[in-house]
């Protein structure tokens, strides 16, 4: 069995390790000719999306960060060192390439671990880093809850530029064959493009690579929590029309409605950024309420418009005897002890008098309850018209939205 198959023993690692680094310095970039440029190669594996926060657009992700590249001055012939053909050692003993995030917005800026890299005999070095990123990340909430987000990934060297570095992807996607689901986002895919950008600061170009992420919300939460109940509420609205206009709870209801409404938005609110970019699931409502405000509106006028309690007045001065007594009793009963039964009707004029009066009283009555009838039957017609007007609203954003959606 040769060395190589059951394993070097420990000296030659020893001893590789001790000739390599004995004239190694990991501060210079390690080419044998400092006008070539370095290639290294880049890749990215996503395994979690962590937290994906609207509000302040910032992306935390679990990443595994790959790189490799060859460094010409640790090489060996693996048969001088016990068939020896790759060792792994801490990442600070060899010079690293500077590769940062350059969108990162994490306030402590961390880089990646400290993890070992496998160096080979031909000088090869791959180093493989897990990291927890922060990346910040335009938020469009236009559709919310059926919206989908382009997060961007963009890495490069921060002092070393294109005639130095050569940085390229590996992949033309990101790796998800580890990536754990997440039970807000669904990915679509990842993406890779290498872009070679030439700054304000600098004359020289400076290589990177930018993975999209593609994000699409998971919409059955907030269907469920959100959506749903919204549009159990807003069938309430409708029911305002149907109040008689002197029910006197028109306003009552419309008010319950609003309140309900507000309190939904002001959930949608708390998770979405401070911006002009207003969630479209939001329109429906505003017109909703604009319609409600109307036909409040109206409401009070219907109320107001109410006949008021009719009153019959006073009877003619004169006619009105003392208390207790019908009008004309005293006079009348005076006049009759004073004249002959057969032939007097002093009574007679006050009589008709008080008649005339009643029937006034019944005439006033009834011409009010026809005016009433007919401000009830306005009210009514109206009514109809701004239900109709509401509808119409509801469905046209309704349609709106979930067109833009699809």
């Amino acid at each position: 069995v040769s060395p190589g198959c059951r394993g070097a023993p420990g000296r030659f690692a020893y001893k590789l390790l001790h000739d390599l680094f004995a004239n190694y310095s990991s501060a210079l970039r390690p080419v044998e000719d400092t006008d070539r440029a370095l290639n290294v190669t880049l890749k990215v594996t996503l395994a979690q999306i962590i937290d994906m926060d609207e509000r302040n657009q910032v992306l935390t992700s679990y990443l595994w960060v790959r790189q490799t590249w060859l460094d010409a001055h640790l090489t060996w012939d693996k048969d001088e060192y016990g068939g020896i053909d790759s060792i792994r050692i801490p990442s600070s003993y060899v010079w690293r390439p500077d590769i940062i995030l350059y969108n990162n917005a994490d306030e402590h800026f961390g880089g990646s671990m400290e993890t070992n890299v496998v160096l080979r005999s031909d000088g090869h070095i791959m180093w493989d880093s897990p990291a927890i990123t922060k990346s910040s990340c335009k938020v469009d909430v236009s559709y919310f809850p059926f919206d989908g987000q382009q997060c961007r990934l963009t890495f490069g060297s921060w002092t070393y530029n294109g005639n130095q570095i050569d940085l390229r992807n590996q992949l033309d996607t990101g790796d998800l064959t580890d990536f754990v689901e997440n039970v807000e986002w669904e990915v679509l895919g990842m993406p890779a493009t290498r872009n070679v950008i030439t700054y304000g600061c600098c004359s020289e170009p400076y290589p990177d690579v930018t993975y999209t992420l593609l994000l699409r919300r998971r919409a059955s939460f907030y269907i469920f929590n959100l959506l749903l109940p919204c549009i159990m509420v807003s069938f309430l609205a409708p029911l305002g029309f149907y109040l008689p206009a002197d029910s006197g709870e028109k306003v009552s209801l419309g008010v319950t409605v609003l309140l309900a409404l507000t309190v939904f938005q002001l959930l949608v609110a708390e998770s979405m950024p401070p911006s002009e970019s207003v969630p479209l699931i939001g329109e429906p409502s505003g017109a909703q309420r604009r319609a409600l405000c109307r036909g409040w509106g109206q409401g009070l006028a219907r109320g107001g418009s109410r006949a008021p309690p009719v009153g019959c007045g006073t009877p003619p001065a004169g006619d009105a005897g003392g208390a207790g007594e019908s009008p004309g009793e005293g006079q009348v009963g005076t006049e009759v002890r004073g004249c002959p039964w057969d032939h007097c009707l002093c009574h007679h004029d006050a009589l008709l008098r008080n008649v005339g009066y009643i029937a006034g009283c019944f005439r006033r009555h009834r011409a009010n309850q026809r005016r009433t009838g007919e401000w009830k039957k306005v009210a009514k017609v109206m009514d109809r018209f701004f239900m109709w007007v509401f509808f119409l609203m509801v469905f046209l954003m309704s349609v709106l939205v979930l067109g833009n959606a699809a």
